[in-house]
């Protein structure tokens, strides 16, 4: 059952045509085969997808993916798209929204831009996929909440779609999508631990991963591994290749490059953020990293892993 949305008339079936770009709205389907949705001209929101079971096949302009459990597919505005279940496939199983992204969404999705404006983020940690789920259920109870009240329960049978009406409501469901972005994107970024390393050397490269700023030390590391500081800092830098101090000084590199993308805090505040004491030491530093100084690299620098 393939439906183009674009010439459509406004009693057209609800859901087939794009909303409007300052709506929010949010729903889960299931989906038997034959499901396809078809806008030769594309929507003027974003369109979040977060598969849970089956398979579907999304195509924005010339690029196309395929989306399994775990996977979220985003499709920016202004391209035309088709999407549906995929061919051979039993059902698609998803959740999906359409809203205008945050701008700090953007930087977070830039490194999983497949080409014409989709972004697929795939693989994602099946330990996240319960909370990404739980924020999309959060998102579409948000959605309609009135701002007196609790949000209204599913009727049996009623259809799991929500569009945000107030202001509150809008926001709140936004924060709850913020959450499932960041989570898939900002944790499908990590690099997998190397093959071969020793497991205390994971969890020192672990916490400092987690934490950059704090006041790590060779002696802190070792002791939460239970090494001695001789010891830790022979093994980590023989498995990873640089002493413990070089791994959080790029480690607080990194993170000082995402505030920057993604913040807008001063440079100082950034610094002190991302654990450095000086601000003339962090400009320095940034700078040997990232070939330019902060404040450059914040109105156009290169992405974080460069």
């Amino acid at each position: 059952m393939t439906v183009s949305a674009d010439g459509l008339p406004e009693t057209a079936a609800p859901g087939v045509p794009a909303p409007s770009p300052g709506l929010v709205v949010v729903g889960h389907f299931d989906q038997p085969p034959g499901y396809r949705i078809n806008r030769p001209r594309g929507a003027d929101s974003w369109l979040f997808t977060w598969t849970t079971g089956g398979h579907g096949r999304l195509r924005h302009g010339r690029t196309e993916a395929r989306a399994g459990a775990g996977d979220l597919v985003v499709l920016a505005p202004g391209v035309g798209h088709d999407y549906g279940v995929e061919p051979g496939a039993r059902h698609w199983e998803f959740w999906w929204a359409h809203c205008q992204a945050r701008p700090t969404w953007r930087s977070w999705l830039r490194p999983y831009d497949a080409g014409a404006g989709m972004y697929v983020v795939t693989p994602t940690p099946d330990a996240v996929h319960g909370r990404v789920e739980a924020a999309f259920r959060r998102m579409l109870a948000d959605a309609r909440w009135t701002g007196t009240e609790a949000p209204p329960a599913m009727a049996p049978g009623e259809e799991p779609v929500a569009v945000a009406h107030g202001t509150a409501a809008r926001e709140l469901a936004l924060c709850a999508l913020e959450e499932a972005v960041l989570l898939t994107a900002g944790i499908s970024r990590t690099q997998p631990p190397r093959p071969g390393v020793d497991d205390r050397v994971r969890r020192a490269q672990a916490l400092i991963d987690a934490d950059p700023a704090a006041a790590h030390t060779v002696r802190s590391l070792a002791a939460h591994v239970a090494l001695s500081p001789s010891r830790f800092a022979h093994l980590f830098t023989g498995q990873i290749g640089q002493s413990p101090m070089r791994a959080l000084r790029e480690a607080r590199l990194r993170h000082a490059a995402r505030l920057l993308e993604t913040t807008g805090l001063s440079v100082e505040r950034v610094a002190a953020a991302s654990g450095f004491a000086s601000p003339y030491h962090f400009n320095r530093a940034f700078r040997e990293r990232y070939g330019t100084p902060p404040g450059t690299y914040r109105t156009g620098g290169p992405m974080v892993g460069a």
